[in-house]
């Protein structure tokens, strides 16, 4: 198909392009997914303090994007939520708003924002899928992140029906990878464990998991995700989210997981379960369906194998690694 240049020429906004799904995204791009005439930016917390208007502006009066991919956000684990729901809310509602309303300002034909799997309700039935996110309360561990979130999809649907603006979002799974946030007490359940379980291997000590280890999950490997949301920038059109993840036959318990990562690490030491630990949800199983619909022969990374890569990954950068 033949392109004018004005079509062809995007110049992509990543806003959070220091984190785990930026770097994969860049990583990605670099690696053959980026296209003659895309030029792509990726923002750290360094180049601008999103939850700030102004500066949130200056970046986009700078970059001037035709095209954004949001990943920036206050993140943290189940227990860091638990401690700071309002501090989630208010940061993730500043920086959600500042980002789509420039995007809105300042012209950008497409907006792809992530969500997460938190914003769906505690009480419902499973799988839960695309259309069930606003159905009621999310759970009470992480509510002021997952209501932030939720918004976004608010916003996108308020800026189509206004505006005629197509900006959608992507619901991931629990996502993993290298350029993760591997800090024990307030990272995600992947990266804890990985850090964990290099320490007790390191330390010759036994390896303490939080929780009884029977939490359901379903693990995306960072660089999938990176795949999906490019894909979804340029060729998925409704305004409603898309969940990306792997199918529900895939979903692994917490114990699952840690088994995995011991084996990566070779670790040969005693595994404790703290039962006194929440679990948080102990499901959230998704459904995929959509995502099979639009791509049914996207192939997942092995589960083994992106774990291997993500531990061999922060043992051989456990220096510069964020912990």
């Amino acid at each position: 198909m033949l392109y004018s240049l004005s079509q062809m020429a995007m110049r992509v906004l990543v806003t959070g392009g220091s984190g785990l799904v930026g770097k994969a995204v860049e990583r990605v791009v670099k690696e053959g997914e980026g296209r003659e005439g895309e030029e792509w930016i990726f923002l750290s917390s360094k180049d601008a303090n999103l939850v700030s208007a102004e500066e949130t502006r200056a970046i986009f009066e700078k970059h001037r994007p035709t095209h954004v991919i949001h990943l920036a956000a206050m993140v943290g684990g189940l227990y860091r939520n638990m401690r700071q729901n309002l501090d989630f809310w208010r940061s993730n509602i500043h920086i959600n708003d500042n980002v789509l309303h420039m995007s809105h300002e300042f012209g950008v034909e497409k907006v792809v924002s992530c969500l997460s799997t938190c914003v769906f309700p505690d009480k419902t039935t499973y799988p839960i899928d695309e259309t069930m996110m606003h159905n009621g309360a999310p759970h009470n561990s992480n509510y002021g992140y997952a209501y932030a979130k939720r918004m976004i999809d608010v916003h996108n649907r308020a800026l189509f029906q206004q505006y005629g603006r197509r900006y959608t979002a992507v619901i991931p799974t629990n996502m993993f990878g290298a350029h993760d946030n591997f800090n024990i007490e307030d990272g995600h359940v992947m990266p804890g464990l990985v850090h964990k379980t290099y320490l007790a291997k390191k330390e010759g000590k036994p390896l303490v998991v939080w929780g009884s280890g029977r939490a359901l999950r379903q693990f995306i490997y960072s660089v999938d995700l990176a795949r999906l949301f490019i894909w979804v920038l340029r060729e998925y059109n409704e305004v409603e989210p898309i969940i990306t993840s792997v199918s529900e036959e895939d979903e692994l318990t917490v114990k699952d997981a840690v088994d995995a990562i011991v084996e990566a690490f070779e670790f040969k030491g005693e595994v404790i379960y703290d039962t006194s630990k929440s679990d948080g949800q102990i499901k959230k199983t998704a459904n995929n369906a959509k995502l099979k619909r639009y791509l049914p022969d996207f192939k997942f990374t092995p589960f083994k194998e992106a774990v291997k890569e993500t531990c061999d990954w922060f043992a051989a950068n456990y220096d510069m690694a964020r912990k």
